[in-house]
């Protein structure tokens, strides 16, 4: 797939699917941190690169202001100066990022499940989690020749459109998925949920076979399919899915293979979170919440923090 002209190819709502911001934002927000988030948040997956007035445009800052607030961002190393004059996100952001357990950390922990599972399944295997009424995608490994898939790492789907976003829906009241639908769920296609009564079917689906499969939800080529990764509290976490074609019937296969991925990761989760002096934490216990490496290098870090 081809970021950049998916809005034209695949006649996506790609930009709710992403959260891009619209190009002008008239409300000034006023807390100077709350000014710098609107300028990074000016950046996203088909304008990574951005002039000063680029960023006053979309931030809806006025130039002066974005002047000085991009001088301190670049000294923060939150911004980087091109050559040409024009900015990009500064590797900082990456570095703090990296130390977030729900993202990073969780990413870290699942990444040998989800090569596992895109092994047997060759096409596309992705990790989301909750963000808001989305699901925030933090992994995704794709075949060049896989079916068509709107996701990218670090981009969002409503919760009622993705299979991940229905494992992730299957441990909410019903209050929140009342909630999604008066906030609007894009209708990516004809099939995508839009009703209060829609979503909970589809739900109770998943709480009933322990597993989502949302055909052509996206996109009319495409299926969802996603099982849930439990935290350490039995809460569900994250989900794991993969993209497959639509055509074919569901298989049961994969269901069994996302499903058995889903809950060795799940017990991984256990294990990072317990107690660093319980008498079975594993070593390097302390970190396992953000590091998920060999044996021997987790020793090592467990050795030099004591």
């Amino acid at each position: 797939m081809t970021p950049i002209t998916c809005l034209v190819d695949l006649d996506f709502h790609c930009s709710e699917m992403r959260g891009i911001l619209p190009k002008q934002r008239e409300d000034i927000p006023v807390s100077v941190l709350a000014r710098q988030l609107r300028i990074l948040d000016a950046f996203d997956v088909s304008t990574a690169f951005l002039s000063l007035s680029e960023i006053a445009q979309r931030s809806g800052l006025p130039m002066t202001t974005t002047h000085r607030l991009v001088a301190e961002l670049v000294a923060e190393r939150m911004l980087e100066r091109l050559p040409d004059r024009s900015y990009q996100l500064g590797l900082r952001l990456w570095e703090l990022a990296a130390r977030t357990p729900r993202a990073m950390g969780l990413r870290e922990i699942a990444g040998r499940m989800v090569q596992l599972v895109q092994n047997q399944v060759r096409q596309h295997t992705q990790l989301g989690v909750e963000g808001g009424y989305d699901v925030v995608y933090l992994d995704r490994i794709s075949r060049p020749d896989a079916v068509v898939n709107a996701t990218i790492v670090g981009g969002r789907i409503n919760l009622g459109a993705s299979a991940i976003g229905h494992v992730l829906l299957s441990d909410k009241p019903t209050d929140f998925m009342t909630d999604l639908v008066a906030a609007g769920i894009p209708a990516y296609t004809a099939k995508t949920p839009q009703t209060v009564d829609d979503l909970l079917e589809v739900v109770a689906k998943v709480r009933k076979n322990g597993y989502a499969s949302a055909d052509g939800f996206v996109h009319p080529a495409a299926r969802g399919m996603a099982a849930p990764i439990y935290g350490a509290n039995g809460q569900v976490l994250a989900g794991l899915g993969v993209v497959v074609p639509s055509h074919d019937p569901v298989d049961m296969q994969i269901v069994e293979l996302l499903r058995n991925a889903a809950r060795g990761v799940s017990q991984q989760m256990r294990a990072a979170y317990i107690d660093p002096n319980h008498p079975h934490a594993l070593p390097g216990a302390k970190f396992r919440v953000l590091i998920n490496s060999s044996r021997s290098s987790m020793e090592y870090f467990g050795g030099s923090s004591s």
